[in-house]
């Protein structure tokens, strides 16, 4: 009698579709958290793209679903500001900027982390102290040389600094550079490699998860950085990045939301294609960055 009720109750199709739905169930209780925040964080964005698909009559009016869609809003974006000009100055700004800084910042993270030399606590603590600095402190002096150097106006000031290194990123590379063991770098040094050959050959291949990390840092900061690009190139349009454009934008064109959400689209999206195409090596940077000081 057992096995007959077994077969009965899987050949029942009510008690297939119960066991499907205590499942379900189960796996939205078990991820309740996750998916109230995934709501949470999903909300604005949906919110903007369907913005971005209105009128302009009916952008921002309590009517949250449009009544037709027009995806003509990103080609019209492009003729009424020259938003492939504010790209592409954010990609040269934000890639040599990224390029530079990991130049420079990477040898200097790798003699804090494993070269021994006198005042190297020193200087570790002045990486510190310049991560602590606020910005405004040094602004004006700073300002006062790019204009003498007949830089401003341009996106030079943002990116020539990273040639000296960014305390963050050091700080950054250095607390990765640590995690690698030390007998990688002995035993290279036993086959007669130098400390250069060391860091390209040893540390730096080891350390892709923590260098993507730290560039993705460099490369998302100036993307979004506005207050930069404000102060160096406000009186020269064709210097314009994609933040600073973007609020010209809004002020032009702030009757029409619905253009407006549009360009928001296009700014970001950028970002978030290269953070999901590198979201491995990133989580495994900031996962593995820090174990020890």
């Amino acid at each position: 009698m057992t096995a007959v009720a077994a077969v009965a109750r899987v050949s029942d199709p009510r008690a297939g579709r119960q066991a499907r739905n205590r499942r379900r169930l189960g796996w939205i209780a078990d991820h309740s958290v996750a998916v109230v925040l995934s709501i949470v964080f999903l909300s604005p964005f949906v919110f903007i793209v369907l913005q971005a698909l209105m009128t302009s009559d009916q952008a921002l009016t309590s009517e949250l679903w449009p009544q037709s869609w027009h995806p003509e809003n990103f080609v019209e974006v492009f003729q009424k500001a020259p938003m492939g000009t504010y790209l592409r100055n954010t990609v040269l700004y934000a890639g040599l900027a990224t390029l530079l800084m990991l130049v420079s910042s990477i040898p200097a993270a790798y003699a804090l982390a494993r070269l021994h030399f006198r005042g190297r606590t020193v200087a570790f603590v002045a990486v510190l102290m310049m991560m602590m600095l606020p910005p405004q402190v040094t602004q004006v002096p700073i300002y006062v040389m790019w204009t003498r150097l007949h830089l401003t106006g341009t996106l030079w000031p943002l990116i020539l600094p990273n040639l000296l290194g960014d305390a963050f990123s050091i700080f950054l590379l250095r607390q990765f550079f640590l995690t690698i063991p030390k007998e990688y770098a002995d035993a290279a040094r036993v086959d007669g490699c130098s400390e250069w050959g060391v860091l390209l050959r040893v540390i730096m291949p080891m350390a892709k998860p923590g260098i993507a990390a730290t560039a993705m840092f460099m490369f998302f900061f100036c993307w979004n950085d506005f207050y930069g690009p404000l102060l160096y190139t406000s009186e020269n349009p064709a210097n314009w990045t994609i933040s600073l454009g973007l609020a010209s934008f809004r002020n032009l064109y702030q009757v029409q939301w619905n253009l407006t959400m549009a360009a928001t689209i296009l700014a970001m999206l950028p970002v978030l294609v290269v953070f999901f195409l590198a979201q491995k090596v990133f989580v495994e940077g900031i996962t593995l960055t820090g174990v020890k000081g």
